[in-house]
Formats: structure tokens, C-alpha cells, sequence
């Protein structure tokens, strides 16, 4: 159920020890209304803030296009919010490094047949690593962003919790932060629900008020993924086999970038079940498609987890609950450190596999402890034993 606060106006405290017209504030400002009106409450509490929006595509010669962010019509916006704020307002041109970071990476993850989270990866590079560096050299004591996340204070020191609107949570997309991002990072609508929001944007006369929130990848226009891996890599989508769980080819394919594990429509397969994406094997370029019971898995690998405290990381092994999706509500499993670097999340009961390449976010109650990489999902043998397929 949605969080709905009452109307009132936020106590906004940065948490810096310094009269707040001294203490700078960067907000990244993405055009949208969340970033706004994040910038617009430090500017009412009397904060010295200072606006950054990123450029990190061309947008194609399509201003008007809702649904994105950072390029065209969302940096007028930005500009038009910090002009009506009466604050500074830089736009930093970061093509370059969010082609290589971020949408190349999407690229070849796919053509290993995995399925990546671009937002994840940009926030972890592009955003809290060279744009947090930015806000420094600007003398910032910190940066907010717009995110639905808290930073709180707790026993051992910072800790990153669930936004109190838990259909707006965003903590899954900010696993990757670390202990010492944290410190500097600020997010002021983490206590605040959307709706709320709204109300704030249109009290404090913004634009944006009513603007549409993001939806697509916003170097994916319309969501067709396969169309921006062919324009990054030319002729990287070739044919292959798709076959059942006894190996038996039931079809052909146009390539692996048009398939992710789980995936039922689009199959082009004609059987007396539904069917359902179980494999993507990029080495044969082969699919391999099977019932949904299939799917059931309930172990977990992780790859390059991290861990917003890495001297916690220890304590952070045992009993966890993990979210496999961004949209999935989290089950309850067992965290172990395994000898090669790589983790393993024992799940208490069985989940349909998630594609690798999708990120595993650990929780202790609302804490975020941090999370990792899926590289593989597996079927124990007692599962095996019991959902024979």
C-alpha cells in the first residue's frame, strides 16, 4: 500500500554543522518533478544550493519526448526549475563516459546472454562516482538526489533503509553505494510519499508539477532493447536453435539479445503448454525453453557483491531477505561468503529463476546491507527431486 503523508511542510536538515546559508547542497537535477522538488525544499529551508544536470545521450533531435531522462526537454526543465528558484544551474556533458560505462556495457552483457540493469550500473559510475566528484570540486558539503531512499543513522553508524513509500523504494538500484558515498549523499524525499511530492511541486510553483515520472531506459526509447544493441553493436545478433529441456529443436531464433530468462510472449513456438525462456546460452547462441515449473530455483551465485559497510560484510552473512527484481517484494533466504570471492543465497522456498546479469539486493528488515550480480540461479537436488521437470 502506498505511503501517504499529510500535507505538511518537511523539516529538511542536511546534518551538517554549519549555518545552513553557508552549507552548499548539490542537487542533481534530472528535469523530472522528484529532483525538483528536492531542490526546491533545501532551497525553502534556507540551504546554498546549486543544480547539476547530466547530458548523457543524444536524444536524437526528440525534445518532446516524455518518459526519459537527461537529455532534451528534461534539461530545459531542469533549467526552467532552477531559473524559478532563483539558484545556479550547470549542465555537464557526460556522453562520453555514459557510452562507455553504461550503454556499452548493456550492450555486450547482452551478447553474453545475460539481461542488465542500466540504471544500476549508471548510478554506480556515472552518478555516485564522477558526478559526486563533481559536486566536490563545486565545494558542495553535499549532493541530494531525488531518490525514494533514507539515509539513516543507526547503532554502528550510516545506514541506507527503504524509503518510508515502499511502492516508490528505490534501494534496489542504489545497492552498489558505499560507506563513504553515503556520507556525502542526501536524500530528502526518503520520508516523503509521491503524491506528496506532487503537492510540494505544485505549492512551490513548479513546471514540472504534473510532468510524467520516467518509464523507459532512457537511451531505449519505446523499450526496444534489440534495436540499441544493434546500433551499438552492428551485426551482433545472429541466428540460432531454440530447444526444449531434452536438447530437441523446437525453433529457430534472430539472436540472444531478443530473449531473457523467464520470457513467455514472443516465442514463436506452437506446443500444447505455455513455454517459457529457461537458458540463453551465448556460446551456441541457443535458447533452451521449458515449462514454467522449470524455472523454480532456489539457489543463488552473486558476483562483485558489495556491501554498503565492507567491514560489516561478515556480519551481514545468515539470514536475509532478498530481492531478486526490482519489482519483487523479497524472500527470505541465507547469505554465505564463499572462498572465491563470490557469495551464495540459500532461498527459503523456490523462485523462478531470474536472469543473469540482474542484481540480488540483501535486507535486514528495511536495511540495506548491499547486494550483488546473479551469475547463476540453480536448482538444489532436493528440489530437483521434488519438481521433476
Amino acid at each position: 500500500m502506498a505511503y501517504i503523508a499529510p500535507m505538511s511542510i518537511p523539516s529538511i536538515e542536511a546534518g551538517i554543522i554549519k549555518p545552513r546559508n553557508l552549507t552548499r547542497i548539490v542537487v542533481a537535477m534530472s528535469g523530472g518533478v522528484d529532483s525538483s522538488v528536492a531542490a526546491a525544499l533545501y532551497v525553502e529551508a534556507g540551504y546554498d544550493v546549486v543544480g547539476i544536470t547530466l547530458q548523457l545521450y543524444d536524444s536524437g533531435g526528440t525534445p518532446a519526448r516524455t518518459g526519459s531522462c537527461c537529455a532534451g526537454q528534461d534539461i530545459h526543465d531542469a533549467r526552467r526549475v532552477a531559473a524559478h528558484l532563483g539558484i545556479a544551474h550547470y549542465v555537464l556533458n557526460y556522453e562520453d563516459r555514459f557510452r562507455h560505462e553504461v550503454m556499452d556495457d548493456f550492450a555486450d552483457s547482452y551478447l553474453r546472454g545475460e539481461t542488465p540493469i542500466p540504471c544500476i550500473t549508471c548510478n554506480q559510475t556515472v552518478k555516485f562516482r564522477d558526478l559526486l566528484a563533481a559536486a566536490r570540486d563545486l565545494e558542495a558539503d553535499a549532493l541530494a538526489t531525488g531518490h525514494y531512499v533514507r539515509r539513516v543513522i543507526g547503532d554502528s553508524g550510516l545506514e541506507m533503509h527503504r524509503a518510508r513509500d515502499t511502492e516508490r523504494d528505490q534501494s534496489y538500484f542504489l545497492f552498489a553505494t558505499t560507506g563513504e558515498q553515503l556520507e556525502f549523499l542526501r536524500f530528502p524525499l526518503g520520508d516523503i510519499g509521491k503524491s506528496e511530492v506532487r503537492r510540494h511541486a505544485e505549492r512551490l510553483g513548479l513546471a514540472v508539477a504534473e510532468k510524467p515520472d520516467s518509464q523507459d531506459i532512457c537511451f531505449v526509447p519505446g523499450g526496444n532493447y534489440a534495436a540499441i544493441i544493434e546500433m551499438l553493436r552492428p551485426g551482433a545478433a545472429e541466428p540460432g536453435e531454440i530447444v526444449d529441456l531434452a536438447g530437441a529443436v523446437v525453433g529457430e531464433h534472430a539472436g540472444i539479445i531478443h530473449y531473457t530468462v523467464g520470457q513467455r510472449r514472443g516465442l514463436g513456438i506452437a506446443a500444447s503448454e505455455p513455454l517459457y525462456v529457461v537458458a540463453v546460452d551465448a556460446a551456441s547462441r541457443c535458447v533452451t525453453v521449458g515449462p514454467k515449473v522449470a524455472l523454480l530455483c532456489d539457489r543463488v551465485r552473486l558476483r562483485q557483491q558489495q556491501f554498503i559497510d565492507p567491514e560489516a560484510s561478515l556480519q551481514s552473512t545468515g539470514d536475509v531477505i532478498v530481492r531478486l527484481r526490482s519489482t519483487h517484494p523479497g524472500v527470505a533466504g541465507h547469505l554465505t561468503l564463499l572462498d572465491n570471492g563470490e557469495s551464495e543465497i540459500r532461498l527459503a522456498q523456490p523462485e523462478p529463476a531470474t536472469a543473469c546479469g540482474q542484481a540480488a539486493v540483501c535486507y535486514r528488515g528495511n536495511k540495506v546491507l548491499g547486494g550483488g550480480w546473479i551469475a547463476s540461479m540453480e536448482r538444489s537436488s532436493e528440489l530437483r527431486q521434488t519438481t521433476a521437470v
